[in-house]
Parts: C-alpha cells; structure tokens; sequence
C-alpha cells in the first residue's frame, strides 16, 4: 500500500459551467491555477469563518468594564456561592 502525503487529500466540487467560468478567470487575473486559486479563497473564507465564531469583539467600554471586573471582582453572591458548590460535588 503506498504512502500518502498531506497533499493527497482531494476535495471536488460539480458547478455549473458559468461559474467556472468566473472561477477561471479570476485565478487567470491573479497568475494563479483554478486549483490554486479556489483552494485559497475557500482557506480565507474558512478562516474568517472560524474568526467570527471563535473571537470576541468588545466595544472599548466593554472591554474597559471587563478589565475593570477582573481587577476589582464583586464579592460572590448566594447564586454564585451554590454554583461553586454544585460544581465542586459533581467534580467530586
């Protein structure tokens, strides 16, 4: 049985004449093959993608009252006190 190297995995995709048309030519704009330039939007796109889902964006003075809880946390409330002792027993 051969090896396989990490460029061995393939990934295919029927579309309709017109849009590898398009396809084509913007990976012909920008010197790319159809193969290259597809794999790098879909790259991009996965990555912002998993950007938006995996990152927190905070307005300035959210950001600011978070730091500022961090620093200067409330003291536990009775809800708190429970969660922390629910989450102790079942770690039990």
């Amino acid at each position: 049985m051969a090896k396989t190297s990490p460029n061995d995995s393939r990934v295919t995709a029927r579309v309709p004449a017109s849009v590898k048309e398009t396809l084509q030519k913007a990976a012909d704009l920008t010197g790319a093959t159809l193969n290259q330039f597809m794999v790098a939007a879909a790259v991009k796109e996965a990555q912002e993608v998993i950007n938006q889902e995996q990152v927190i964006h905070l307005s300035d003075v959210d950001a600011d009252k978070i730091f500022s809880l961090i620093e200067n946390p409330p003291v536990p409330n009775d809800h708190l006190k429970a969660a922390i002792a629910r989450h102790q027993a079942y770690l039990a």
